[in-house]
């Protein structure tokens, strides 16, 4: 480290105003503080000056998605060799391995061009390079079919960073998640290969290997299949094909790169909320309007699908990877304490209402966070507006008892 150290402070008399290389001291600026911490000290008032800065913040993020990616990576591979009827002789490593060689493209893709993005904006601009997108180009693969050509993933990495994030002003300043930007956008531009059975398995659709009888869909989208079917019988025989709680739970189950592992996602949730980085009131709101929700479905039964448990509800798709990583995101979600509560509680309804009434569209988290993080600054306005007239009350009745 100390020979790394030596030559950022050898080079950086170069990359300095005036210098001959001063353009590219966003860049120099940017790799220094992703090693050491910045030299920066106050210049007039008292300051307090905390250890923990953006981009360690950024950091214990990142290592909370780990498990959620490593599993991802296994779950890749243990889906490709279980659809050409070859999991019982394939070893740990090698189901690995096969996922790892699908997935690390698909990563580097998303930092290569959010990266380079962001780059040259900081250079354009004269800002320092923001540490924000260490997190989304985590989260963008991570929300991706496994089958998500790499010139898809670039596209919406970069319709993400420049329509999510630099039109706004930059990291903190964006209204909507980047990378349920990323998602979104290539849900509806390119619903084709977002959609159906054979995105979520690896060469599934060109495998001429593939078992008879096998299927890479989605417990979502079999519920969705079920909701669909005028046939009672046929849509409880469909609702009955899906795993049981435990597998949900384990997550060795088609969907996307990091959303299917329960167990991966809340290691990650703990590491989250120990470290104090995510909101547990967005976490637990959230969970109960999920719950609330499935609740008043189960009461009125009028499908097959209002009769999905809450706990098979929160298990199925992505509605704990969303409110753990993403509904949490401290910049477009809501400030105030109460604000987190009922953002959360509304993200959690919102996207069972979206899975049971849109069919089209089964997983509704994506759609429920986005539409929420557009009503968050209206949120905390009204909840600060609300504790502003209670205490002009309580001033008025003071001054009455005067």
């Amino acid at each position: 480290m100390k020979a790394i150290k030596n030559f950022f402070e050898k080079t950086r008399p170069h990359v300095q105003k005036g210098a001959k290389y001063h353009w590219l001291h966003s860049v120099h600026d940017g790799f220094f503080t992703l090693f050491f911490v910045q030299k920066n000290t106050s210049k007039s008032g008292v300051h307090i000056h905390d250890y923990t800065d953006l981009k360690r913040t950024m950091g214990i993020v990142v290592l909370a998605l780990v498990p959620a990616l490593l599993f991802g990576i296994y779950n890749t591979g243990y889906q490709h060799f279980k659809s050409i009827g070859e999991i019982a002789s394939t070893g740990f490593f090698e189901m690995f391995l096969y996922g790892l060689l699908k997935v690390l493209p698909i990563l580097i893709v998303s930092y290569v061009v959010g990266l380079g993005i962001e780059f040259a904006f900081a250079q354009v601009r004269g800002h320092d390079i923001n540490e924000g997108f260490l997190v989304s180009g985590f989260l963008i693969p991570m929300v991706l079919p496994v089958e998500t050509p790499l010139w898809m993933v670039a596209v919406a990495t970069a319709f993400a960073v420049v329509f999510g994030k630099e039109v706004f002003g930059g990291t903190g300043m964006n209204i909507f998640n980047p990378a349920l930007l990323a998602r979104a956008f290539l849900f509806f531009a390119y619903p084709a290969y977002m959609t159906g059975d054979f995105v979520w398995i690896s060469d599934l659709a060109n495998n001429a290997k593939v078992v008879d009888g096998f299927s890479g869909a989605t417990p979502l989208s079999a519920m969705a299949a079920a909701s669909t079917e005028p046939n009672i019988d046929a849509a409880r025989e469909i609702i009955s094909g899906v795993p049981d709680l435990w597998t949900l739970f384990v997550g060795l189950l088609p969907g996307s790169i990091g959303e299917t592992s329960k167990i991966a996602i809340l290691i990650g949730a703990v590491i989250l909320l120990v470290t104090g980085i995510a909101s547990w009131r967005i976490m637990l709101s959230a969970l109960v309007g999920g719950v609330v929700m499935t609740l008043v479905f189960n009461a009125v039964g009028a499908n097959v699908y209002m009769e999905v448990s809450p706990l098979q509800q929160i298990m199925m798709g992505s509605f704990l990877f969303g409110i753990v990583f993403m509904a949490t995101d401290p910049v477009s979600g809501t400030q105030t304490n109460r604000g987190k509560l009922i953002y959360g509680f509304l993200i959690g309804l919102f996207i069972i209402l979206i899975r049971v009434f849109n069919p089209a569209y089964p997983e509704g988290t994506m759609l429920a966070i986005l539409l929420m993080n557009s009503f968050a600054p209206l949120i905390d306005y009204f909840v600060v507006e609300g504790h502003i007239k209670k205490r002009q009350k309580r001033i008025a009745r003071i001054n009455l008892q005067k």
